[in-house]
């Protein structure tokens, strides 16, 4: 007579919650903008230094709420955000283009990165003259040069991130039967987000960089602009707020990148 063995009681699975751990980043920033500060006050009234030469964190706000009020520092500001993004959007169009054909192509790369890598060479400074004699005073300028100081950092990140994606992945979607966008949409794409966007960063706060050049050379409007008026008026603490805000656009740029790439991250892991 066959014995049964009596039936075990199946427990259901516990779901194990994710812990809340706070963001150091979001944490850490609070607290380095006011050592900085600490530091600037002590630095100034310790130092002696008079206000044309460093000026005090409180006269420099007081400016900073004067310009704003009057609406010059928008104005001067909304130039430059205009410029940079745009100059960052041509570039990064062009940088994902070319560089996904470079990661699929090596003789080309190869046969291409001496001319890159030349180019990089030649200061944006030094270009950015040319660029204006070319292309005129205007927006069209400007965006160019913010492209063209950009353009390199993706276009290497974009070469590394889809030369990183494993072979065996690419060779099983083939056997599949997917197709060459069907591959870049669910194997290469997904697997390049981090590597990537480690060059948008970059190329972030390098358009801001190349919006304020093109500004210097050449400008009437822009933080650059403002930045060159104030130092003809000798006003250092307007030197200051442009410089600042230039500072807070390219963290802002930063953290919205940041953000971005996360919930890339997470929507492809749900």
């Amino acid at each position: 007579m066959q014995q049964t063995l009596p039936m075990q009681r199946k427990t259901p699975a516990t779901r194990s919650w994710p812990r809340w751990r706070p963001d150091l980043h979001w944490v850490g920033l609070p607290v380095t903008v006011m050592i900085g500060l600490v530091f600037w006050h002590l630095l100034v009234t310790l130092g002696g230094y008079r206000p044309f030469i460093l000026p005090g964190p409180a006269l420099v706000a007081e400016r900073f709420v004067a310009t704003a009020q009057s609406g010059l520092l928008w104005q001067h500001t909304s130039t430059t955000l205009v410029e940079a993004l745009g100059g960052f959007s041509l570039a990064l169009v062009l940088a994902l283009t070319l560089g996904y054909v470079l990661a699929h192509l090596p003789w080309l790369d190869r046969a291409l990165s001496p001319v890159l890598a030349a180019s990089q060479a030649i200061p944006i400074i030094a270009v950015a003259p040319l660029v204006i004699l070319w292309f005129g005073p205007g927006l069209t300028s400007k965006l160019l040069i913010a492209a063209l100081i950009t353009f390199l950092p993706i276009l290497i990140a974009t070469v590394v991130a889809i030369r990183s994606v494993p072979r065996e992945l690419r060779e099983m979607a083939l056997i599949s039967g997917a197709s060459r966008w069907q591959i870049l949409r669910y194997v290469e794409a997904p697997l390049s987000v981090p590597v990537l966007f480690g060059g948008i960063r970059t190329g972030l706060a390098l358009a801001t960089t190349g919006a304020v050049v093109g500004e210097f050379v050449a400008g009437r409007e822009g933080l650059g602009a403002l930045i060159n008026i104030a130092r003809g008026l000798f006003d250092t603490p307007l030197i200051f707020v442009a410089l600042l805000t230039l500072a807070s656009i390219t963290l802002s740029f930063y953290l919205v990148a940041t953000l971005i790439e996360r919930w890339l991250m997470r929507w492809d892991h749900e």
